[in-house]
């Protein structure tokens, strides 16, 4: 129902670089009518004398700025409810903090991206139409009121009973007023809750789900486990508990078990003495150490040995370990998340997980979905890759074709976002012009075969990244470098789906 009343909103644009007003307007016509100022008087002109719902405003204006645009227009009874959105330049926190205080609902950083631009003037659109339609209701009701009180005035003998209604009609304003007042904050706040965690992007009910469970999370001392396939972004997550939480001002500290030798494990979650071991010629902090007060991240958990297990056991019910070499025990203070792409309880099933670690591990769990089961997150994700790699490369990219965006929606993508930033990453490399074209051909041949089972599609792919670097599976230019994924990985994935190299594969 609220789609058919932004149909025919009207979005003032008010900004003197052509090209910003051409994206804007790109990213607008479709759904609202669009009026234009290039400057500020003749923005205000038409704020005065033409129905306006929501303005963009840049900061950077000749003869009067955006702030000053912006202060005048909150000045004017006619014009003091529309929402003001400035364009401004990413980073540029003065700006940004001048512009809320003046009287602005929001900002949109350059480069400017249509889907954020689209996102962010139908929110505060929302949130307009919230205060509107409660804003009617109260003036209804306080009419209501003045024709109490005059009939207070004139019917006498009435009294007792029109002071019974006055006081009904005060109580149902305060109510109203109350209910406006709680309705604006659950909107911002369900705006807050999809754009707070910057790095990890999408809209879909998927990731809304994640991002309400570290919402749920962040604030607690609790143990976190992340299960999800190799790409997904469960680091991102880790980082946006951590940034949440009450341990933020120190450094969250990462491991990965699955990278590190079994010899070495022990002593760099745990330290060690000078001589512990030979080759052991100093001192050496471990990372629980390091983290005290702190986050740590266990990424690739179910690759910790057996004999750790019970160690680790120990620092998450009595906060102590030994470094190796001494009998001297260390009390830490750290908060412990842990990650995996496996099934962690049918690793237990099958021995290669203490069933008692598990338990403590995952205490509060959170699964976070492959990029299969959220494709419509596929486009804003490429958008801000878009965004990183423009500023690094030094290009503008202005659109992306349309049947390249089908063919990234229809592939599985067996190597989650990570695969598909690296996707994004070698076309913006080849790219020259504004337009971005993706590997379409190729990703248009494997999504056209259409194999019959997700496995299928994920054999395929690991085995066209196989042939193409001659089996190198690790390495600069291996496969699995192309894929996005640790090498350990691409070997379990090859030896789980009977991968092997033969003379029809060669």
């Amino acid at each position: 129902m609220m789609e058919a009343n932004y149909a025919r909103r009207t979005v003032l644009i008010v900004d003197d670089t052509p090209d910003n007003v051409s994206i804007l307007n790109a990213a607008l016509m479709d759904e609202y009518t669009i009026k234009v100022a290039t400057r500020g008087k003749k923005a205000l002109e038409i704020a005065m004398t033409t129905p306006v719902d929501i303005i963009l405003l840049d900061v950077m204006m000749p003869e009067m700025d955006g702030f000053e645009t912006c202060r005048r227009l909150k000045e004017e009874p006619q014009t003091r409810s529309i929402p003001v959105i400035f364009i401004t330049a990413r980073g540029e926190i003065e700006d940004e903090a001048k512009g809320l205080s003046c009287g602005g609902v929001d900002y949109i950083a350059k480069p400017i991206s249509a889907p954020i631009v689209q996102a962010r003037v139908k929110t505060h659109l929302a949130l307009y139409e919230q205060n509107r339609v409660l804003e009617d209701r109260v003036r209804e009701r306080t009419e209501e009121l003045v024709k109490t009180n005059e009939q207070l005035l004139g019917e006498i003998e009435d009294r007792k009973h029109t002071a019974n209604s006055l006081r009904e009609a005060l109580t149902i304003i305060k109510q109203l007023k109350e209910q406006l007042h709680e309705e604006n904050i659950y909107l911002k706040e369900e705006f807050n809750l999809l754009h707070s965690h910057e790095d990890i992007v999408g809209n879909s009910e998927a990731i809304k789900t994640v991002l309400t469970q570290i919402e749920q999370v962040a604030g607690t001392d609790s143990t976190v486990l992340i299960q999800g396939e190799t790409g997904t972004g469960k680091e991102l997550v880790s980082n946006a508990i951590h940034g949440l939480s009450s341990r933020k001002s120190r450094l969250m500290i990462k491991v990965n078990c699955g990278a590190l030798p079994p010899t070495l494990i022990e002593s760099e979650l745990f330290g060690r003495e000078k001589g512990a071991f030979t080759g052991a010629l100093s001192k050496q902090l471990g990372r629980f150490e390091l983290a005290e007060a702190s986050t740590i991240f266990l990424d690739e958990i179910d690759s910790l040995p057996l004999e750790l297990q019970a160690k680790l056991l120990r620092v998450l019910e009595s906060g102590e370990f030994e470094r190796l070499g001494s009998p001297r025990t260390v009390k830490v203070d750290v908060r412990i998340i842990s990650a995996t792409n496996r099934d962690l309880a049918r690793v237990v099933s099958e021995g290669g997980f203490r069933e008692d670690l598990y338990y403590r591990l995952n205490v509060f769990q959170i699964i976070v979905p492959p990029l299969r089961e959220r494709r419509e997150d596929i486009l804003p994700l490429v958008w801000s890759f878009v965004q990183e790699f423009s500023k690094r490369m030094g290009k503008r990219i202005e659109s992306i074709p349309q049947k390249e965006v089908e063919a990234l929606q229809a592939y599985p993508w067996p190597g989650n976002v990570r695969e598909l930033r690296n996707v994004t990453e070698r076309a913006m490399i080849i790219t020259t012009g504004s337009v971005l074209h993706l590997d379409a051909p190729k990703c248009a041949q494997s999504c056209t075969e259409q194999p019959r089972t997700l496995e299928e599609a994920e054999k395929r792919h690991i085995l066209d990244a196989l042939n193409s670097t001659g089996w190198q599976v690790s390495g600069k230019d291996g496969a699995a470098e192309i894929l996005g994924i640790n090498p350990k990985t691409l070997e379990s994935k090859m030896q789980r789906l009977g991968i092997q190299k033969n003379k029809k594969n060669a």
